[in-house]
């Protein structure tokens, strides 16, 4: 009788937040206990496994565990994905993911993953605009010029891009959709071999990404007639954008961006964002991002998720309008 009454004593006299202590840390997530995948759609030495690894590299410092890339190149990033989708969604898993993840969700009509309720947002971590190339030979300082001569000539002008379905190609499509324009696109296996084809007079316009091409335009090899992003581009601050200069509205950069299987707690993505955005804001990090010719990012997942499906809707709209498809 005693100890029960003690027992019942003790139970109305301890405060409340002393027995619910155990209970919230219990709930409270562990993590990172053990190294953390990152998922790389991509070869290594590309914009998105350099990004991965500069900002795994600092994640992984600051948590005493190591974020491990894993390159999963092929079919447009897919592959990648579709390893990610299907991870264990305990935050160990993650994946890199570039413009190109957007355009896939267009191209491939048998995806075994859904491009955003596959995946929950982790935040953006760099961009980098492409710009409107022309050899020396082609009669134009602007993408006015290029406007023009295409109006005047339907078909005439030949476009090179880095394949079809690529985002340079879809970034050329977007220029000629919303100019009123046609021109004869031709594709070849990469970046590479459409710049040589561009220096070498065999494509007179292409669309490319500035790090890329930043060098030859500078060397006067090749002619920048305008930047695909809103803002112009700070290694290139002359050279105007398309948006103010000719297709009021026009807008296609590279982007990158962070992204965890569907199903990871939100503490550990609400940590996953803190960290990355530390990583993004430390100088060494973000100079070596602008050494790429990219701007870096960050912010929280809800905008980059928001952004996303934008860009989602955005190239799929041009994929159905200029009629591709990948099998």
């Amino acid at each position: 009788m005693r100890r029960a009454f003690l027992a019942r004593l003790f139970l109305i006299l301890t405060p409340a937040a002393i027995l619910a202590a155990p209970q919230a840390m219990a709930a409270e997530p562990v993590y990172p206990t053990k190294p953390i995948r990152v998922i790389v759609g991509f070869p290594p030495a590309g914009a998105a496994d350099i990004f991965a690894r500069l900002v795994g590299q600092r994640v992984g410092d600051a948590w005493g565990q190591p974020m491990v890339v894993d390159n999963r190149p092929g079919a447009g990033s897919t592959i990648g994905s579709e390893i990610v989708a299907k991870a264990q969604p305990d935050g160990y898993t993650l994946m890199v993911v570039s413009a190109s993840y957007a355009t896939s969700a267009g191209l491939y009509k048998n995806l075994k993953y859904h491009p955003i309720n596959s995946f929950a947002p982790i935040t953006m971590l760099a961009s980098n605009p492409n710009m409107l190339l022309a050899h020396p030979s082609v009669p134009a300082t602007s993408a006015k010029d290029i406007i023009a001569i295409a109006k005047k000539s339907p078909g005439k002008l030949t476009m090179g891009s880095a394949g079809t379905g690529s985002i340079t190609h879809l970034a050329g499509e977007l220029f000629t959709s919303m100019a009123g324009i046609t021109v004869t696109h031709v594709p070849y296996k990469g970046g590479g071999p459409n710049i040589i084809a561009l220096l070498g007079g065999q494509i007179q316009i292409t669309v490319t990404s500035v790090p890329a091409s930043l060098g030859h335009v500078k060397a006067g090899r090749v002619k920048a007639l305008g930047v695909t992003s809103a803002r112009r581009s700070p290694v290139l601050p002359d050279v105007p954008t398309i948006a103010e200069s000719a297709v009021p509205g026009y807008e296609a950069k590279n982007w990158y961006g962070m992204l965890a299987p569907a199903g990871v707690p939100k503490p550990i993505l609400a940590k996953l964002n803190q960290q990355v955005n530390e990583a993004l804001r430390a100088r060494d990090i973000a100079d070596a991002i602008s050494k790429q010719g990219a701007d870096p990012e960050g912010g929280t997942a809800e905008a980059f998720g928001a952004y996303l499906k934008s860009e989602i809707a955005k190239w799929s709209k041009v994929i159905t309008a200029a009629g591709l498809k990948v099998e």
